[in-house]
């Protein structure tokens, strides 16, 4: 991972703000765990922690884990402001070092986790790995097709992929494929103007 992405430069982010992000969840969250019976949750760079909310007002009791101790300590705050029928354990933890506890949640959501692809397919893998049986993957992350239009072209073309790259890295016969796919939103570009993006979504189930 390059050098500027450490905790360093994730606090110098979050600390030069009063918050980076918008505040609410995720919509391929909103979309794809909607639905789900509350459990035990796995928030992967939670940053500011709406993922986390959003989860744990529904109930779930959520892991919230990011490399940056200034967006956990905004995400404390955030919680307490919520009235929570679930629950929240905050960790500080350098993902690409990390191993969460294998099969131990029901849900484990990572959001735009984009890093150079020796740093992500075994990073995703050991998220996989963390699923319960029964339990969900939601893995969301920029399209490769954004970047070539100019969207998000700073980070770097090895930072980016598609849901069918990540499905290929699962187990047909331990996995059932539920969403695969590409999704059109509409968000704010550089300029402020309305344009469309696209997010790579892919929601699987661990089977028993």
């Amino acid at each position: 991972m390059t050098a500027i992405f450490d905790e360093n430069y994730w606090n110098d982010r979050y600390g030069q703000h009063g918050t980076l992000w918008s505040g609410h969840p995720n919509p391929q969250l909103v979309a794809e765990a909607s639905d789900l019976a509350p459990g035990t949750a796995l928030d992967v760079g939670c940053g500011e922690g709406a993922d986390t909310v959003w989860l744990a007002e529904r109930g779930w009791q959520v892991t919230a884990v990011d490399i940056s101790s200034v967006a956990l300590e905004k995400g404390t705050l955030h919680a307490a402001d919520r009235e929570l029928t679930g629950s929240v354990i905050w960790e500080h933890h350098d993902l690409l070092v990390w191993t969460p506890p294998a099969g131990s949640f029901d849900l484990v959501s990572a959001q735009f986790m984009h890093l150079p692809r020796p740093d992500r397919e075994p990073l995703f893998a050991r998220l996989a790995d963390a699923v319960a049986p029964g339990g969900t993957l939601l893995l969301v992350g920029h399209s490769p097709q954004d970047v070539q239009a100019g969207v998000h072209a700073h980070f770097g073309a090895d930072r980016f992929f598609t849901a069918e790259q990540m499905a290929a890295a699962l187990d047909p016969a331990a996995w059932q494929l539920l969403v695969s796919q590409a999704r059109s939103r509409t968000s704010l570009g550089p300029d402020g103007q309305t344009i469309t993006i696209h997010d790579e979504v892919l929601r699987a189930v661990r089977l028993a």
